[in-house]
C-alpha cells in the first residue's frame, strides 16, 4: 500500500523474503515437474532445441513400426522359401525314386520253332499308337527272335526281350500298358496286354501333387497384405525426411512359383525314360539354386533392416537424452537449493524481526 511507510531496513528484509519466496516457488515447480525449463519463458533456446530433438525422436519412432512390419514380412517370405525349398527337395526325391525303380512288367510266351513266318506287333506303352512290327523268319529260335526285338531301333528303350528258359519274355519299359499281337507261326501264345510300371507312375503323380503344394505355399507367405513371393514390393523408410529407404522385391519382380522356377507338370510318360527323368532332376537342381540365391538376397535385406532398426532405436535414445539434458532438472541439486532457501527464509524472517525492533523503540519513547 502506497500510503504506508516502512523503514529502509524492514523494506530491505521484506524484499529479500519476497525474492526467496519466488525462488522457492520456482524450485518447487522444478521438483514437481522434474524440469528446469517448463516453457519458452524459462529458457527459449533450450526449450525450442529440446522440442526439436523430441520431435525428431518421435518421427523416428513412427518409422520403427514400419521397420518392424518389414522385418515380419521378410520373415514370412523366408518361411515360405524354406518350405518351398523342402518341397523341391521332396520333388527331387520322387524323381530319384522313380529313376531307381526297375520293376518293369513283363510276360513270358511259349515258343515253338516252325517253318512258317509271321510278325509280332507292338503298340501302346512307350511305343505309342504307331505300331512297330517285328518280322519273324522261318525256323527262328527264341534267341533269334530276342535279337530281332532288341535290335529294332524303334523298340530300343521301350521294349526288352529275353530268353526265359526257352520262352520268349517281353518286358514293357513304360508306365503305360503295352499290347503285343502275335501273327507269327513261329510263336505260340504270344499276345495280350502287359501292364505298365505303377511305381514310376505313382511317383510322377506324387511329383505333380507336390508341385501344386509349392504354388499354394508361395501364395500363403504374406504378411499384412504384402507377399514378396508373389512379386510384391516392400518399401521401408529409414529416416524422417524419406531420403534413406529400401525397396525389397524378388528377382526381376517375378513371383516365386513352379512356373518361374522351371518346374513343369509332368506327364506319366516322362517316367518311361531315365534320360527324361535326369532332365527333370536337372531342372530341379536349377530351381534349388534360384531359391537359395533368393533366400540369400532376402536374408541380406533382413539383416540390413534389423541393423537400421537397432540404429534408429539408439538414435532415438540419443535424441531424447540430449533433449532431456537441456530441460530436465537435477533433483538432488534442486532439493539442496530448496533446503538452502528455507534456511535463508528463516534467517530473513529473523532479520526482519530485528529490523522492526527499531520502530518499536521509537514507540517506547512516545510512551
Amino acid at each position: 500500500m502506497s500510503d504506508i511507510t516502512i523503514s529502509r531496513g524492514v523494506r530491505s528484509n521484506l524484499l529479500a523474503l519476497q525474492n526467496i519466496a519466488s525462488s522457492r516457488e520456482t524450485i518447487q515447480g522444478r521438483l514437481a515437474s522434474g524440469k528446469k525449463v517448463n516453457s519458452a519463458l524459462d529458457n527459449p533456446t533450450n526449450f525450442f532445441t529440446s522440442a526439436a530433438l523430441n520431435s525428431r525422436a518421435n518421427d523416428l519412432g513412427s518409422l520403427l513400426d514400419s521397420m518392424s512390419n518389414g522385418i515380419k514380412t521378410l520373415e514370412a517370405a523366408d518361411n515360405g522359401l524354406k518350405s518351398i525349398t523342402r518341397t523341391v527337395e521332396s520333388l527331387q526325391s520322387s524323381i530319384r525314386q522313380a529313376r531307381q525303380d526297375k520293376s518293369w512288367q513283363g510276360a513270358s510266351y511259349a515258343f515253338t520253332a516252325t517253318t512258317g513266318t509271321g510278325d509280332i506287333v507292338f503298340t501302346g506303352g512307350a511305343v505309342g499308337t504307331t505300331a512297330v512290327t517285328v518280322s519273324i523268319a522261318a525256323s527262328a529260335d527264341v534267341d533269334a527272335v530276342v535279337a530281332q526285338i532288341n535290335g529294332n531301333s524303334s523298340l530300343t528303350g521301350k521294349v526288352r526281350a529275353s530268353n526265359d528258359n526257352g520262352k520268349l519274355r517281353v518286358e514293357n519299359l513304360s508306365t503305360s500298358d503295352l499290347t503285343v499281337t502275335d501273327t507269327a507261326v513261329a510263336t505260340t501264345g504270344t499276345g495280350g496286354t502287359i501292364g505298365g510300371n505303377t511305381v514310376r507312375s505313382d511317383m510322377i503323380r506324387q511329383f505333380n501333387d507336390l508341385r501344386q503344394q509349392l504354388d499354394r505355399t508361395a501364395e500363403d507367405a504374406s504378411f499384412n497384405g504384402i507377399n514378396l513371393l508373389r512379386g510384391d514390393a516392400l518399401a521401408i523408410t529409414f529416416n524422417e525426411t524419406g531420403s534413406s529407404s529400401l525397396t525389397i522385391q524378388s528377382k526381376d519382380g517375378k513371383p516365386i512359383n513352379s512356373t518361374n522356377l522351371g518346374i513343369d507338370q509332368q506327364q506319366t510318360s516322362v517316367a518311361d525314360s531315365d534320360t527324361s527323368l535326369d532332365a527333370v532332376l536337372g531342372e530341379l537342381s536349377t530351381a534349388l539354386s534360384s531359391l537359395r540365391s533368393q533366400s540369400s538376397a532376402f536374408g541380406s535385406n533382413l539383416s540390413m533392416v534389423q541393423n537400421r532398426q537397432d540404429f534408429t532405436k539408439t538414435m532415438m535414445n540419443t535424441l531424447k537424452g540430449g533433449a532431456d539434458n537441456l530441460v530436465l532438472a537435477d533433483q538432488n541439486e534442486e532439493g539442496a537449493n530448496l533446503l538452502a532457501l528455507n534456511t535463508r527464509a528463516q534467517l530473513a524472517t529473523s532479520a526482519l524481526s530485528f529490523a522492526s525492533q527499531g520502530d518499536q523503540q521509537v514507540l517506547q519513547f512516545l510512551r
